[in-house]
């Protein structure tokens, strides 16, 4: 059973409740056992290989209940078992490499990631062993163009959700190439993640000399007095009157491939909205345009105190695909809580 060619098909709705009361645990850790979800011919979607078993049973189906008996017990199957999730539509496919190491390269990412030739996506992520005995484990993250990134907060909402269901806790602590991230259960399909330190040292973002990184003279397009900050990868943030009035995609580019930045950058716009509230955009490294950029939202709360523009430490930022709140405290530590929703499971 798989899509036929041309029909267009997204994410169900997913409650952990029946997840938990099959006898084994969420599908990223057993779906080899059953596949989560087959394709529905007649109702044109994904559907939960539970809820489409049940249909046959309604209906008295026996063909259909054979055949799905058959294609799940008799021959599960074969490949590297993925799940797919998103954060407010920013898409992961997220792979367990704990227990059976996998080390994909630059090609293998763009392979998966590309809607085409794979899953489609836009980063890779790969759970492995932690380096550090603190963490539950590492989060290794690949972009749409193959490169390996520091950090990911959306990404780090959805496989902290996997391993708190998983492991059944409240919190937990992931590592990623950019540090330790605390990351805590705020609700049924919501997680909270302490990203870090936001700094703006010059040499730590990394820049390529010493400047202010209050005021950046990289002007494209409109857009000037950058600033410049690092909260496990790099960013720079332009305040903005409206955010609609700006195409950030065509100047981005220019900025994100300035000598200033020898590791590239993500570029932001941000919009004051209130004192508790911006909007934001980010135009990311090897990714482009995103519908919401998590780290993206820290920094961008975080330069608006730096620049005064308001007091309030707590901030409902509003992305093009929702919101996220952004608690800054008194030494610059960033926390984010948002949304994670799954999709759907299969095999690479």
């Amino acid at each position: 059973l798989a899509p036929p060619r041309g029909v267009e098909h997204g994410p169900v709705e997913f409650d952990p409740a029946i997840a938990r009361s099959r006898n084994r645990s969420l599908a990223l850790f057993q779906v080899g056992v059953v596949p989560e979800e087959l394709f529905c011919h007649r109702y044109l979607h994904w559907c939960p290989m539970n809820v489409l078993y049940n249909r046959a049973i309604d209906t008295r189906n026996s063909a259909t209940r054979d055949m799905i008996d058959h294609i799940c017990f008799d021959n599960p199957p074969f490949g590297r078992p993925f799940i797919k999730m998103h954060g407010l539509e920013n898409h992961f496919v997220i792979v367990d490499g704990r227990s059976e190491g996998w080390c994909p390269d630059g090609d293998e990412a763009v392979r998966i990631c590309n809607p085409k030739t794979g899953v489609g996506g836009d980063q890779l992520v790969v759970i492995e062993p932690p380096r550090n005995q603190a963490a539950i484990a590492f989060m290794r993250i690949l972009n749409v163009d193959g490169r390996e990134v520091e950090a990911c907060g959306n990404a780090a909402r959805c496989v902290a959700w996997l391993l708190l269901e998983e492991t059944g806790t409240d919190e937990l602590t992931l590592e990623t190439l950019g540090g330790l991230i605390e990351c805590r259960r705020s609700g049924d399909l919501e997680t909270s993640c302490v990203m870090g330190k936001v700094t703006m040292d010059w040499q730590s973002i990394p820049l390529s000399r010493e400047i202010d990184t209050c005021h950046v003279d990289v002007d494209f397009g409109g857009l000037n007095d950058g600033i410049a900050l690092n909260i496990g990868n790099p960013h720079i943030v332009y305040f903005v009157g409206d955010l609609d009035e700006v195409d950030l995609e065509s100047i981005a580019p220019s900025i994100q491939q300035h000598s200033l930045f020898p590791e590239q950058v993500n570029v932001g716009l941000a919009e004051v909205v209130d004192s508790g509230h911006l909007r934001s955009k980010v135009y990311e490294r090897g990714a482009g345009m995103t519908m919401a950029c998590g780290s993206g939202a820290c920094v961008a709360a975080y330069a608006a105190l730096v620049r005064g523009l308001t007091d309030d430490r707590t901030f409902n930022v509003s992305m093009p695909a929702g919101d996220v709140t952004i608690d800054i405290d008194d030494d610059g530590i960033a926390t984010m809580t948002g949304p994670v929703a799954y999709c759907f499971s299969g095999f690479l």
